[in-house]
């Protein structure tokens, strides 16, 4: 509720035109290194026929394809090893025709993802996720970042949400979402800089935390754990934990929290337009770096 009585209407903060911004980017660089004949490549490996993944991997090749980029594709079965994947991951990583690669998650039970992600050359890991890129996020050093955290950084300076020397609190210290944000989100730039608290929902009395940020991320992937209650009035909250039931998205953050908070992410299309952006728009660096290496050679 605002001082009047009347009922607070947050100001809405969707990642579509983000994306769209991001990947008018990664086009005209694109067409740049396709003039000077390179053809980015993004290389997928899907182990399964989880059809939500299905999906994922068909909309990526078709999204690679408007683009610009080459999607050369593996599937293996659903009772693929470890050894198999390796060898896919492999073939891709000696390839030079390929500049990028992505192992869908989830896996099947056998598969040891972390692992997977390891075999991944680190200047070919599309996600960002390999230790040694990682490392390079820890350190400062350039490098491909983990997709969600990049887009919520892009998502916050598109519409102007002042972030430096603000008081920012992650919710949740996964490796693909809240440690790796909170790592980029305390590095001196202009649309960093913040004072950044991670916490998690096995800290008793998070709440305590997230009632005096500017700036709230909900990265835990608990349907709803974020509510009004939890929010200082004005603050902005940024949903990127999410998690289904059947078809329908549940995101981190409860609906209500629109009534209290100053900006907020809708519940669909919100931080996911953005994080699919970003992984182009690692692509796209991959390769400049790659052919600029190769050129060097």
């Amino acid at each position: 509720m605002t001082s009047t009585g009347t009922p607070r209407t947050a100001r809405l903060l969707p990642g579509g035109p983000v994306a769209e911004a991001v990947l008018a980017d990664v086009a005209a660089r694109t067409a740049a290194l396709r003039r000077a004949g390179v053809v980015p490549s993004l290389a997928t490996i899907l182990v399964g026929d989880d059809s939500a993944s299905v999906g994922y991997i068909r909309m990526k090749q078709q999204r690679a394809t408007e683009l610009g980029f080459a999607s050369p594709h593996t599937q293996l079965s659903g009772t693929a090893s470890q050894a198999d994947l390796v060898r896919a991951i492999s073939a891709y990583n000696d390839d030079p025709g390929v500049h990028a690669i992505l192992v869908q998650h989830p896996t099947p039970a056998q598969i040891d993802y972390p692992a997977a992600i390891s075999a991944i050359d680190p200047d070919k890991d599309v996600d960002g996720l390999h230790p040694e890129n990682l490392g390079r996020l820890a350190t400062g050093q350039p490098g491909p970042v983990p997709c969600t955290p990049a887009g919520i950084e892009a998502l916050l300076a598109f519409y102007e949400v002042p972030v430096a020397g603000r008081d920012v609190v992650v919710l949740g210290r996964g490796t693909t979402l809240g440690r790796p944000l909170s790592l980029l989100l305390s590095q001196k730039r202009s649309t960093a800089d913040a004072a950044v608290t991670l916490v998690h929902s096995g800290v008793p009395g998070w709440d305590r935390h997230t009632r005096r940020a500017d700036i709230v991320v909900a990265a835990v992937g608990v349907p709803g754990i974020v509510r009004p209650e939890h929010l200082r009035p004005g603050a902005v909250a940024i949903g990127g934990g999410v998690r289904y039931a059947g078809r329908r998205l549940l995101p981190d953050l409860d609906e209500t929290c629109a009534e209290v908070a100053g900006a907020i992410t809708p519940r669909v299309g919100g931080v996911g337009p953005t994080t699919v952006a970003m992984l182009f728009r690692n692509a796209v660096e991959l390769a400049e770096r790659l052919t600029a290496r190769s050129a060097q050679v």
